[in-house]
């Protein structure tokens, strides 16, 4: 039986995780312009062009269409906004963080002259987290580091990880890849190990290997396995919340949520 406190953070877990997916409903696709069209302004649009008119396609049909296959991306980018807040929420209660410790941020200079500030989703600083976890946190900083296949004398060196948060990773979009192994090599100049945190078993294996040898950690959507290759591992034993018991007992209230923002969708 869960405690006040603890109905109370769950309650402050489900709306972390619920509330970027919920915005999904309004979604409207743009159809090149700034903003959304409704379905009368969409015919209207169509209807004026010859060539789609003559094909058909100001039908209702076609709109549903694009509606479902915007809101589809939509979805996944929401609930991959909602996976970085939670897991930033939980290291920050679990570690004892404020929101300015959790994150980690760098600057390069540009070209021109001006300077660009660039930022992992979360950071762990060993230094920072609270005493009764800290041993645990260096003591899996350091087995993470030799996972990676970081030599034993430059292990001591690390001051904690950095993380990017992905709810999964299907997509082969090689400039934002680019700028994660830009961001890995600023982490390891700064002492931080670069983490990948999947909340999915989704990720493509190209992309995956790209990762791995650019020396980022890969924690995957896996119930089984070790701190440094399963999520909910890790967030068990080294947070010491155990995130897939929360998604277990809160899933018909997600899949509910989910259901209706679909059926929104296709309407």
């Amino acid at each position: 039986m869960t405690s006040v406190s603890e109905q109370a953070q769950d309650e402050e877990y489900i709306k972390i995780v619920i509330d970027p997916i919920s915005a999904c409903k309004n979604y409207i696709p743009k159809f090149g312009g700034s903003a959304g069209l409704t379905l009368s302004e969409f015919q209207s649009l169509y209807q004026a062009d010859p060539f789609y008119s003559w094909l058909g396609l100001d039908s209702p049909l076609m709109f549903t269409a694009h509606k479902a296959a915007g809101g589809m991306t939509s979805v996944y980018r929401q609930v991959g906004i909602g996976c970085q807040r939670l897991i930033q929420r939980i290291i920050m209660d679990s570690l004892n963080l404020t929101a300015e410790q959790s994150i980690w941020s760098y600057e390069i200079k540009k070209i021109e002259g001006k300077t660009q500030t660039l930022s992992l989703d979360c950071c762990i600083p060993i230094a920072e987290t609270k005493l009764d976890r800290r041993p645990i946190v260096t003591n899996w900083v350091q087995n993470a580091c030799r996972a990676v296949n970081i030599s034993e004398d430059m292990i001591p060196v690390f001051k904690g990880a950095v993380f990017e948060i992905r709810q999964g990773y299907k997509s082969k979009d090689s400039k934002r890849q680019n700028a994660d192994i830009a961001n890995a090599a600023a982490a390891y100049s700064e002492g931080y190990l670069p983490v990948i945190l999947l909340f999915s078993n989704q990720i493509d294996s190209s992309v995956a290997d790209r990762y791995i040898k650019s020396r980022w950690l890969i924690l995957r959507g896996t119930t089984n396995g070790s701190t440094t290759s399963s999520t909910y591992e890790f967030c068990r034993q080294v947070l010491g919340y155990d995130l897939a018991n929360f998604f277990q007992r809160h899933s018909a209230r997600l899949k509910q949520e989910v259901e209706s923002v679909l059926t929104a969708l296709l309407q």
